[in-house]
């Protein structure tokens, strides 16, 4: 065997050798892989939804919606409740004249007795008079209205029911007075120096009048008048009276003053129309405690809250809430609450329930200032600015 031909043999052995020693390594290579994964996990997912991580991540199994990316400590706040919409002013004295009018009250009763005789004699008259004075007229505005009556309807020869209505119309309207100016001071103000000055109206009544209830259901008045409006809970004697004015507050977005309970009221009074000044607020109304007119020591304190807010702002309005059924009671409640803080106007609460009229002409005459707010019912805007054509239209409604 020559050289070259032994050369080949051992060339094509040692090719044989390596090829079998790299098929091993492949072959022990692909034992030590895992397994494939089944065709289905190789699968795209759908549209929509997230991949599946790995849980080590803390991420969710495939097919499921990713959350919304959150921080570990914040807080998520709820939405804020929806505000009211206060009802409007004008669709208030609508329906409120309506509820007047469908109320079986003691002078509408009087006035149709009267127009329903076919001949008015002394007697009538008589009737007519008792009627008016049960129904808080007074006796003083009764005699006035009666003579007047006696007069025009002899003199115009006046017959006709009608004719008469008419002419009882002129005559209590006179008596209810629509020329007293029944506005309210709520138009903000500038000081000497040009700095911003709120309107200040002060609430005022003894307890059980409704008083807190009134603050509350101003405010919501205010607002639909577009007023920016605080709320000063100065009643600091009563817990509740704080926590009812921030309840009134909320429904329609007006912050509200509070101290301490049995803080000084003039110290939150003053705080209160401070606050006002500084957020230049258009009014503040300030809620005070329900005083007994008896207590002396009471009714100074109050006097006490009215100075200590001027020396921030003039109070220009100071409302006595009286509830409309207590009648001659009233009438000496306001008299004293006029003595301490010069009341400017009267809000008279539950006239609905009295069917006693009269005192809206009794109680203008006794204080000289005029009714400026009625309530008509306890929902939230059954409160609304007194007009005295309504009124009277309303109380003749059934004539």
């Amino acid at each position: 065997m020559n050289a070259d031909l032994l050369y080949l043999i051992v060339g094509v052995v040692a090719l044989l050798v390596v090829g079998a020693v790299v098929a091993t390594v492949v072959v022990r290579r692909r034992r030590a892989l895992p397994p494939a994964p089944p065709a289905e996990e190789l699968e795209r997912p759908a549209v929509g939804t997230a991949t599946a991580p790995s849980k080590e991540r803390g991420e969710r199994a495939p097919g499921t919606t990713a959350p919304p990316e959150t921080l570990p400590d914040t807080q998520v706040e709820p939405a804020p409740a929806p505000l009211d919409v206060p009802e409007a002013p004008e669709s208030r004295l609508t329906r409120l004249r309506r509820r007047l009018a469908g109320q079986d009250n003691a002078l509408s009763r009087g006035l149709l007795a009267l127009l329903a005789r076919d001949r008015i004699d002394e007697d009538t008259w008589e009737e007519f008079e008792d009627t008016l004075i049960t129904s808080d007229l007074g006796v003083g505005p009764t005699t006035e209205l009666v003579e007047a009556l006696r007069t025009r309807l002899k003199v115009e020869g006046v017959a006709d029911p009608g004719a008469a209505r008419r002419v009882l119309r002129e005559e209590l309207l006179r008596l209810v007075d629509p020329t007293m100016d029944r506005s309210l001071a709520t138009e903000p103000g500038t000081d000497a120096n040009g700095a911003h000055v709120p309107a200040v109206v002060l609430v005022v009544g003894v307890n059980g009048t409704g008083k807190t209830t009134t603050v509350g259901k101003l405010a919501r008045v205010l607002v639909a008048e577009d007023k920016d409006v605080l709320l000063g809970a100065a009643d600091t004697f009563r817990a509740a009276a704080a926590d009812q004015l921030e309840t009134w507050g909320s429904r329609v977005g007006v912050p509200v003053v509070r101290g301490a309970e049995q803080a000084d009221p003039a110290s939150v009074a003053f705080d209160a129309v401070r606050a006002g000044q500084q957020g230049e607020a258009d009014v503040v109304l300030v809620d005070t405690a329900g005083r007994l007119h008896s207590k002396t020591g009471l009714m100074d304190e109050l006097g006490k809250v009215k100075r200590v807010i001027e020396r921030t702002a003039p109070v220009g309005e100071v409302l006595l809430v009286l509830d409309a059924t207590t009648g001659q009671n009233g009438l000496t409640q306001a008299r004293i609450f006029r003595e301490v803080v010069d009341v400017t106007g009267i809000v008279l609460t539950k006239l609905d329930g009295s069917a006693k009229g009269g005192i809206v002409v009794q109680v203008q005459r006794e204080l000289g200032v005029p009714v400026k707010l009625i309530g008509l019912g306890e929902g939230v805007d059954d409160l609304a600015p007194f007009d005295a054509e309504q009124f009277v239209d309303a109380v003749l409604s059934e004539a």
